[in-house]
């Protein structure tokens, strides 16, 4: 399975970004809101500059207490972006996500973000496609 058919079943538009110089808060509150884990951050919502998880928040949280969030998200978010391409393998997808452990990312076509992908994304789509293999298997060993 490649990237773009896990793109296919998610909603048009799921690409959440704010603004470099948002503020920390505000992006935490969007997290919150939206019901994710991530936002790209970007000047025009298709060029990323970085990424911002909850995860980097919770960190410096624990580190350096409330102040964080009066901070831009510039300065706690992940400038070196790991991408992948909408012809990628989810395997591969799979592969740079457990590495680098973290759990977005964006997916890039040219200059362009055209999505972003979850490791939970990934991982149902690659359990779909175990289950549709499994029932071929058995149709095959059936006889259908």
């Amino acid at each position: 399975m490649q990237v773009h058919q896990i793109l296919r079943s998610k909603p048009k538009g799921t690409v959440i970004t704010v603004p470099p110089g948002t503020r920390v808060a505000d992006a935490a509150r969007l997290l919150a809101e939206r019901r994710i884990g991530a936002v790209v951050v970007s000047a025009d919502g298709k060029a990323p500059l970085g990424i911002l998880s909850e995860r980097d928040i919770v960190r410096d949280l624990g580190r350096r207490g409330s102040v964080c969030l009066d901070e831009k998200v510039d300065a706690l978010m992940t400038r070196n972006l790991i991408s992948c391409a909408p012809t990628d393998s989810a395997d591969a997808v799979l592969e740079k996500m457990t590495a680098g452990r973290f759990r977005h990312m964006p997916v890039i076509e040219g200059a362009e973000m055209v999505g972003i992908i979850s490791i939970g994304d990934v991982v149902a789509a690659r359990i779909a496609e175990l289950a549709m293999e499994k029932d071929a298997l058995a149709g095959m060993i059936m006889g259908n």
